[in-house]
């Protein structure tokens, strides 16, 4: 608009078009078009973000920041210093979904049995071996059984990875390997330093895998697709070869004829060729969606037809009824069959697709154009997107690219991956070479040298893309020249540009194929970054330079080069300091990331030094409860764990974790958010329809979904209408009842009305107590919450029967000799202790130690908690030498537990009580109870 009036007849006709349509966006603005873009883009992104996926987005507070990348945490921060690509993450969920598009199943069934068996099979057991010919339906088939695992075992924990065609960025090991470790590692909440050297990533892997499944309650399923497509796969993937963790399965799809020897001993599911009746099923699918109807002498010819190997795949027969259904009603069906006939493979078949596309274009240029795109796809590393091959080609009008991909989409010959066009399938691949490519290296260098040109262009005008820097290398390690190899790798802005998203090892091979070592290379970026230092003017270009020093001495730190790393790291901080403010979040940064140099350097007072002014800017510039802060907290806590200081560790480690809690309740888990929606459509009718128990239900439902995004007053509103609800329909003594109470009480819990709690848990506590059994959980769950608020409001007296009476429960369900009752009777022992009743104390503490060591062994965590608990005890009544020698015991069995694992151990508090379960900590909430199912 302008002057606030519609610009022309056109736009007003528009924007009466838009105002009918439902959820439509407008956006106005009057500026450049570059400007009105980026509205449109920021808008889409938002919308993308709160309504489809229901994040919500939280502004930071506080100062500002000069800096508009600041004001939302970048992706490494939930990783702690891992660097993490969202290019690959996009293309892996892609090829999931792309695989999981067919609707037909093929007879499926029976080897989901199978899939299913290995599951549910005893440990330990080697990985399964899905087997086939090329376009067998391999990919399908475990993209199906991923969805239906997701549907009916939600705690199984499921890790994919599609390889894509061989060289590509999905099929390096060091990438795919990384990506598991960090989806392990996100899953179990997790926040550890990951080496990023390739061969240390590789060899570390099943230590992860072991150390990361015993934090999971249920299965780990991995499954590569594809596995024989990556480079040097038997090398890289011995872990395979190794006996797995209990709770760990594992299931790879390979080639039946590239498959590596070792590997055929493993226990193998053999796709078998399609039937008769798949085969007709397929092709009748395909021929119905174009109203293409076949006579009963041409089912009998294709039947007869798709009888070989390699003619009754399901690529195979797919590409053949897309053929016919291509032809339609208006061709001859009789011919297109013939000509099908003498395809006796998926390649010669793609052959035949390619040249009924070429026949179909109006003239000789549009046919040169379709090579010229599919040539440039085949040799490119990832693929080539739309807008690449019109500047590519400046004479390819968007109508015309627009036939040639939704033709060649249709067809299986290309499809999309992070918006680039790429080959659908290995076959389709292998046709263009043969069919464009035929004549040799010559052409096929002809075509990389033009992507070198554009994309060198690119660099020339300053254009540093994720695209660049993926493509131009390769192309040139392809063409061999190690002079512009090394030159592009001398380009800081293309070695950040793969670093800072983790492509560690794909830049490390570069530099050894230009011959150079690790601390040469080291020299010579460093050299490279003081003669960019000289030619930086202005406050932007210095903030970029602090950025390139930065990630050069994360690099260097990465490789090991510790001495050599903590030069540009410490140029990066006092550039920040000087071009920004002392006090400005990426000055912390740049602590943050000098003080893990010295962590490994061994150097622990420079390194707390460090840490400290980090987490001292970060609280000032975010607040105390935000993920940075959590960051610097979680440094710190290791950086004590390493110097035996194991107190101060657990302090830090505790505070860490409540922020990240709260920051996990904020944003909401998707699941969370889309049964939210899912329940929210039925408000209405909640609102308007009859009262029922299953109204009330959902009601409670959503009250505690409310509660999980941290929207209170919202939770309470169902929480209650849920409890008057049933109140009505089921009368005020159901155990219903008690359930919408103790949730409601969890909630005043939270708020801090710990009056409004104390008398809902009694009134639950009441209920259950006449409604339930005496060993009944859900009796034992009130007790405990009751129990742990009159703690917390001083009322010991009150607490003590209740504690008592969880010892009796548990007793009950489990017998006198469990570890569930000697959590118990510690429970009780620190209450006692509280009240200054140490005699009483004293025999409970006695009877748990017993219990674990006759359940765990003389050295476990908890035996060693107990025995410090009994050395206070001791000390306190006097007897110093038992203390000491109580708390000797105590301290072996941590050193013991921190040698075990790495160092890693969760420290825990001996005079809390309520020993620390990570299960309980790590869900979401430990109060609300959702309905029966």
């Amino acid at each position: 608009k302008e002057d606030g009036r519609v610009s022309s007849v056109s736009v007003q006709q528009l924007i009466e078009q838009i105002s009918y349509v439902n959820k439509a966006k407008m956006i106005d603005h009057i500026g450049s078009v570059e400007e009105g873009a980026y509205e449109i883009y920021n808008c889409v992104e938002k919308i993308i973000k709160q309504d489809i996926l229901g994040c919500e987005t939280i502004e930071l507070e506080g100062k500002d920041l000069g800096n508009k990348e600041e004001s939302t945490a970048p992706e490494e921060v939930v990783f702690g210093d891992v660097l993490w690509d969202a290019h690959d993450e996009q293309e892996q969920m892609e090829a999931f979904q792309q695989a999981s598009n067919s609707t037909c199943e093929l007879g499926f069934e029976k080897y989901f049995e199978r899939l299913n068996d290995l599951v549910a099979a005893p440990a330990p057991i080697p990985p399964l071996l899905v087997s086939g010919g090329p376009g067998s339906g391999k990919s399908l088939l475990l993209s199906k059984w991923i969805q239906l695992q997701q549907k009916h075992s939600p705690n199984t924990l499921i890790l994919y990875h599609f390889v894509g065609r061989p060289m590509s960025t999905s099929s390096e090991s060091a990438l795919i390997i990384k990506r598991l470790t960090l989806k392990l590692m996100q899953h179990s909440w997790l926040v550890s330093p990951l080496t990023l050297d390739p061969a240390k990533l590789l060899e570390e892997f099943p230590r992860w895998l072991e150390k990361l499944s015993a934090r999971h309650q249920g299965s780990i399923i991995i499954i590569i697709d594809s596995i024989d497509q990556i480079q040097q796969a038997e090398k890289h993937m011995k872990w395979l070869i190794d006996p797995l963790p209990v709770n760990v399965r594992v299931i790879v799809s390979v080639n039946v004829e590239t498959c590596p020897q070792a590997w055929r001993l493993w226990p193998t599911l053999h796709l078998d060729p399609l039937n008769s009746k798949d085969v007709k099923s397929l092709i009748s699918a395909e021929c119905n969606s174009a109203n293409v109807k076949l006579t009963k002498e041409q089912e009998k010819k294709l039947e007869r037809h798709c009888r070989s190997a390699t003619t009754c795949n399901a690529l195979y027969v797919t590409l053949l009824g897309k053929t016919i259904a291509r032809v339609g009603n208006t061709g001859n069906i009789d011919e297109t069959l013939q000509q099908c006939f003498q395809c006796q493979d998926t390649v010669s078949l793609y052959r035949l697709v390619l040249r009924s596309i070429e026949e179909s274009l109006q003239s000789d240029k549009e046919k040169g154009l379709l090579r010229e795109i599919l040539c440039v796809i085949g040799v490119s590393h990832n693929g080539v997107s739309e807008s690449e091959l019109m500047e590519l080609y400046p004479e390819l009008s968007s109508a015309v690219l627009a036939l040639f991909i939704h033709s060649l989409h249709k067809m299986c010959l290309l499809t999309y991956g992070c918006g680039l066009l790429k080959f659908q399938h290995l076959q389709a691949w292998e046709m263009v070479r043969l069919e464009y490519m035929e004549e040799g290296e010559s052409v096929i260098s002809a075509y990389r040298q033009k992507l070198v040109e554009y994309f060198t262009m690119q660099l020339s005008q300053d254009r540093v893309t994720w695209r660049s820097a993926d493509e131009l290398p390769w192309l040139f390690q392809q063409q061999g020249d190690k002079q512009k190899l090394h030159k592009c790798l001398l380009n800081l802005f293309v070695s950040q540009n793969l670093y800072k998203r983790g492509h560690f090892a794909e830049l490390l091979s570069y530099w050894q194929l230009v011959g150079k070592d690790k601390s040469s290379m080291a020299a010579e970026y460093f050299d490279s970054l003081k003669e960019y230092e000289k030619s930086c003017e202005g406050e932007e270009s210095m903030i970029c330079l602090a950025d390139l020093y930065e990630t050069l001495g994360r690099f260097l730190k990465d490789l090991g080069l510790l001495s050599q790393a903590v030069a540009p790291l410490q140029r990066s901080l006092e550039i920040r300091e000087t071009a920004l403010d002392p006090d400005h979040p990426r000055v912390a940064q740049s602590l943050h990331q000098l003080a893990g140099v010295y962590v490994q350097w061994k150097k622990f007072g420079n390194a707390e030094q460090l840490y400290k002014q980090a987490l001292e800017i970060s609280e000032n510039a975010y607040g105390a409860e935000h993920p940075r802060v959590a960051r610097e907290l979680d440094a710190l806590a290791t950086l004590y764990q390493k110097q035996n200081k194991y107190e101060q560790a657990e302090q830090l480690r505790k505070k860490s974790f409540k922020i990240r809690q709260k920051v996990a309740r904020r944003k909401g888990s998707l699941c969370g958010f889309a049964l939210l929606r899912q329940r929210a459509l039925q408000l209405e009718e909640l609102t308007l329809g009859k009262d029922t128990p299953d109204n009330a239900r959902t009601l409670n439902e959503l009250g505690v979904l409310y509660y999980l995004q941290n929207n209170l007053e919202t939770a309470e509103l169902f929480l209650k209408r849920s409890l008057e609800m049933r109140e009505r329909v089921l009368g005020p003594d159901h155990p219903d009842c008690a359930q919408s109470l103790n949730n409601l009480a969890a909630l005043y819990n939270e708020k801090k009305h710990y009056d409004k709690a104390e008398e809902l848990y009694e009134k639950a506590l009441d209920i259950r107590r006449r409604a339930l059994a005496p060993d009944h959980p859900s009796l034992a769950y009130t007790v405990k919450h009751l129990a742990v608020l009159y703690k917390k409001m001083g009322k010991l007296d009150k607490a003590v029967p209740l504690y008592e009476l969880a010892v009796e429960i548990r007793q009950k369900s489990f017998g006198p000799k469990h570890p569930s009752v000697a959590t118990a009777l510690v429970n009780l022992a620190v209450l006692y202790c509280q009240m200054k009743k140490q005699v009483e104390a004293l025999p409970l503490y006695e009877r748990a130690l017993k219990i674990y060591e006759d359940s765990f062994g003389h050295m476990h965590p908890r035996v060693g908690e107990t025995l410090k608990n009994l050395a206070v005890l001791s000390y306190e009544g006097g007897d110093f030498e038992k203390a000491a020698e109580l708390y000797k015991r105590a301290m072996e069995i941590k050193e013991a537990e921190t040698l075990l694992i790495g160092g890693k151990a969760t420290s825990r508090h001996s005079s809390s009580g309520d020993t620390f379960s990570l299960k309980s900590a790590l869900s979401p909430n430990i109060f609300l109870e959702h309905g029966q199912r």
